[in-house]
């Protein structure tokens, strides 16, 4: 039996429950490729689930995979030994925090060449939801208002970037440690929330993404033009209850309140790769931490602070 490293969850593993232990390497059925991974990143996706005790089947978490193909099953068509590929793993059982995983080959897509390892580990799925957020309002089109309300992480970063590139002229509401960086992406207006509520002023929206924050509903739609949506991407979970039990009802009328769970899609996958490869887009990676250190970073970035992604460097681990 061959091994390999990977961060398992362990009940009886304190104090983080996540163990960095060897486990038995996978081998690809018909369908699938073996990738070796060299990179991944770590999602709310991962953290919020870790901390509700939903735990993958096979204890690994991990939903961002960039790596190398090394081995090929027999009814593999459209990938070869040496290929660089990228692939997303949420709604496949995860398993990114490893040194191998088995996909099926209808998950992948080549990978840029001129894209790094790290970046392409720190897009799929953050950048996947921001893209499935904005489509789920109805399209932008250029001149719309758009409210980010949590602009400084993952998915945030990469929603102004679309949002910009869309055509929209984008207000992003962030902490203070991330005005100059939602400047940067291309934000037309930041509001610091520390310093101001953004509840409070005059302007009113064509499109709202709630990423993040308690606010209440009511503010949302309050804030929406006519004909105007807000799309609930995260929050906190009294947040996501109250929109699945109230959101129905203040949605009756011309401004509509939306809610999104992102899906697998490598048509996005590919899409978002092209604007990445193009310059329209690229990824915000605060830290980098070896697969060893999983636990920690999976701790940090749980923290809800983190700016833009944190990425799993996997590659000689």
């Amino acid at each position: 039996m061959e091994s390999m490293k990977a961060v398992v969850y362990q009940k009886r593993s304190k104090p983080d429950r996540l163990c960095y232990c060897d486990v038995e390497k996978p081998r690809p059925k018909a369908e699938q490729v073996l990738v070796k991974i060299y990179a991944s990143s770590i999602n709310a996706a991962d953290y919020r689930s870790f901390k509700m005790g939903i735990i993958p089947k096979n204890g690994i978490f991990g939903a961002d995979v960039v790596g190398e193909v090394v081995e090929v099953g027999s009814d593999v068509q459209g990938f070869k030994l040496g290929d660089a590929v990228i692939c997303e793993l949420a709604d496949s059982g995860f398993g990114a925090f490893a040194q191998y995983v088995a996909v099926n080959e209808k998950l992948l897509i080549h990978k840029p060449t001129d894209l790094s390892y790290e970046s392409c580990a720190a897009f799929p799925l953050a950048a996947i939801t921001a893209l499935q957020a904005i489509r789920k309002s109805g399209d932008i089109i250029h001149g719309h208002d758009v409210l980010i309300v949590g602009s400084g992480g993952g998915v945030g970063t990469f929603a102004i970037q679309l949002a910009k590139y869309f055509g929209a002229s984008v207000t992003a509401v962030c902490s203070t440690q991330n005005v100059a960086q939602a400047s940067a992406l291309g934000a037309n207006r930041v509001l610091d929330y520390t310093r101001e509520d953004f509840s409070n002023h005059q302007q009113r929206y064509d499109r709202i993404l709630a990423i993040n924050g308690n606010h209440p509903l009511t503010t949302y739609k309050r804030l929406l033009k006519r004909s105007g949506a807000c799309v609930m991407v995260g929050g906190s979970l009294t947040q996501i209850m109250k929109f699945l039990i109230l959101g129905r009802f203040i949605s009756l009328g011309s401004r509509k309140l939306l809610n999104v769970s992102a899906k697998s899609n490598t048509d996005d996958l590919q899409f978002l790769a092209e604007l990445m490869n193009e310059g329209h887009i690229k990824p915000v990676i605060e830290k980098m931490y070896p697969l060893s250190l999983t636990a920690e970073a999976m701790q940090y970035a749980g923290l809800g602070h983190a700016r833009g992604k944190v990425v799993i460097a996997i590659t000689g681990d």
